[in-house]
């Protein structure tokens, strides 16, 4: 049984080194072990891995990802840059916590940290070398607030978890509000600490009548969803005409004071909200976020023409394409170690070293950020659930809560070599060598490692919100 378990992981491990994609290194793993043990007929591969996909909580990947790319093309990047930028502009620092900011309103809409990073931080990063502060010190913020992305919902690394461990996505959805506020308080106080440091001042004057007019939107968005459950449980008004109205009464509203972020921001609102409210699942709520953003893209700010709608479309395709195949050869590879039985044996590994949850969650971070430095995130979950999860279960260590831990340690995972992704999308963003992006990231993985130590030591950060409301 040993000799064929381990021809199960050595050979996915060996073809993955030679540099093979890892879906096809997880195929050919699994084929070599049904070759040579001649128990399993050959075309289970291939029911195996249509089977994964085919799978309803799925769905939500290319509409979360269709969702990201129409609010990057639509132009409301910018419009979310102005917003943040009158909130917090005037701060010593100011841009840097724009940045900030800006990434956790743009997390609510792009659910990826490569998104965020190359449709915000564009921007951002060119704003921030005119008002003269360093290119190292834009690409380490930009850097670190593109991790919120999928922390904060919607969020693609999570509905594949919620796929892979079998719980409620709207739960993990959730459970990440709180998490990403943390992270980008502590964001923000990593700023104020170079500020202070570095004596930066404001980048623009503090304007009263531009700050309530941004607090006034923030209030607007809070207000939202407190008029529809007044209307519709106290008042016993139909969900749907209901939202629809005030969504009307908002559209009239941005007309006539020109809001900035109003709407986009409109877009996790509405999807957290009918989620929480049960009036739709994940993948609903995906569909409705991209019919909200093609409505706001092509009608509202008619920033959306027919070419870039393709390009948006194409570029969807790609992407979920790739996810996708990960996905179906993780299926394949995640029966067969439960098949061979090697996610016990590992089980049974670690239960033998230590029966300590907080001995096992650090293990586990230590782990999760080791394979994050050379996987990408879809391709770690698919691999990680099914061997730490029957551990989490013995544990008794919430899923929802095993599921945030490992979604923030992939996310920094992004951020350094051999593999970090966002990595090598900002030194391109800012023309600077892998070598001296990877040196501006550095500082910022205290307050990342920080938030990390934090989440996973007090479960009550992520689980506060599901048990409230779910």
């Amino acid at each position: 049984g040993y000799a064929m378990n381990s021809l199960l992981l050595g050979g996915f491990l060996a073809v993955m080194l030679t540099g093979v994609p890892i879906a096809i290194a997880m195929c050919i793993g699994s084929l070599l072990y049904i070759w040579f043990s001649g128990t399993i007929p050959p075309l289970t591969v291939v029911h195996r891995m249509v089977g994964g996909v085919d799978s309803f909580p799925l769905l939500a990947v290319p509409f979360f990802i269709l969702a990201g790319n129409l609010m990057n093309s639509a132009g409301i990047t910018n419009r979310i840059y102005n917003f943040a930028l009158a909130l917090v502009g005037w701060l010593r620092g100011g841009l840097g916590h724009v940045n900030v900011l800006g990434s956790m309103i743009f997390a609510g809409m792009s659910g990826t940290a490569i998104g965020d990073a190359a449709g915000l931080g564009t921007i951002e990063i060119k704003a921030m070398k005119d008002h003269g502060y360093s290119a190292e010190f834009a690409v380490g913020v930009t850097a670190a607030s593109a991790t919120l992305g999928p922390i904060i919902p919607p969020s693609l690394p999570f509905v594949i978890y919620a796929m892979f461990a079998n719980v409620s996505v709207g739960a993990l959805f959730l459970a990440g509000i709180l998490p990403g506020a943390v992270l980008a308080l502590l964001m923000m106080l990593t700023v104020a600490y170079f500020a202070h440091r570095n004596k930066w001042g404001g980048d623009i004057r503090f304007e009263w009548a531009r700050i309530i007019k941004a607090l006034v939107e923030l209030l607007v968005v809070a207000l939202f969803p407190v008029v529809i459950w007044v209307l519709t449980t106290r008042a016993g008004w139909p969900h749907v005409p209901t939202v629809a109205g005030v969504l009307l009464a908002l559209l009239i509203a941005d007309r006539v004071f020109r809001f900035n972020a109003v709407l986009p921001i409109m877009t996790p609102v509405l999807l957290i909200g009918g989620m929480t409210a049960g009036v739709f699942t994940a993948t609903e709520g995906a569909i409705a976020a991209c019919v909200w953003s093609l409505f706001l893209g092509i009608f509202w700010f008619r920033s959306l023409n027919w070419k870039m709608l393709i390009k948006v479309s194409m570029d969807t395709i790609e992407t979920t394409s790739i996810v996708l195949l990960i996905v179906a050869a993780a299926s394949i590879f995640g029966w067969m170690l439960t098949v061979t039985r090697t996610t016990e044996l590992i089980a049974g590994w670690v239960l033998g070293f230590t029966t300590d949850p907080w001995m096992f969650l650090l293990l586990a971070n230590l782990l999760m950020l080791f394979v994050g430095c050379f996987l990408e995130p879809t391709a770690a979950i698919t691999i990680l659930v099914p061997i730490l999860l029957p551990i989490v279960h013995q544990l008794g260590i919430d899923p929802v809560h095993f599921g945030l831990i490992m979604v923030l340690n992939l996310m920094i995972g992004l951020l350094h070599p051999p593999m970090g992704l966002v990595l090598f999308v900002l030194a391109r963003v800012a023309k600077l060598s892998i070598e001296r992006t990877t040196m501006a990231i550095l500082p910022w993985l205290i307050p990342l490692l920080v938030s990390l130590g934090l989440v996973t030591y007090l479960p009550s950060i992520s689980l506060w919100l599901p048990r409230q409301f779910l």
